[in-house]
C-alpha cells in the first residue's frame, strides 16, 4: 500500500457517510468516511469498531449514553453493542473493524 493522505481521501468520498475502505491488517479492516452533521440512526454490528475522529466532533448515543468524541480522540464501540450518531457529528472519522477474536 502507498502513502495515502487520510484528509485529501475523505475530500474524495462521493457524499457524507459514503466509507472508503483503505485497506485490511490482519482480519481487521481501516476506513475513512465524512460526517456532515446528519445523524445515523442506532445500528449494532457483528465487529468492534473503533471510532477515531481525525477532525471535527462526533456525537454518540452507545446503549442510550452520550459520549462525545472530539479530534484525536477514539472510541471502542464492542461487537454487538448499539450506537447512534447524534446530530451535529461533522468531520472526517476512521473507523476501525476488529472482530472480537482478535482482542
Amino acid at each position: 500500500m502507498s502513502l495515502v493522505n487520510l484528509f485529501d481521501a475523505a475530500s474524495a468520498l462521493p457524499g457524507a457517510w459514503s466509507s472508503r475502505l483503505l485497506g485490511e491488517i490482519g482480519t481487521a479492516a481501516v476506513k475513512l468516511l465524512r460526517m456532515d452533521g446528519t445523524p445515523v440512526r442506532e445500528e449494532a454490528h457483528g465487529t468492534a469498531e473503533i471510532l477515531i475522529v481525525l477532525d471535527g466532533r462526533m456525537e454518540l448515543v452507545v446503549q442510550g449514553d452520550p459520549v462525545s468524541v472530539g479530534p484525536g480522540e477514539m472510541y471502542r464501540v464492542p461487537a454487538g453493542t448499539a450506537h447512534a450518531v447524534g446530530p451535529g457529528s461533522h468531520g472526517i472519522l476512521l473507523i476501525v473493524e476488529v472482530p472480537e477474536t482478535d482482542r
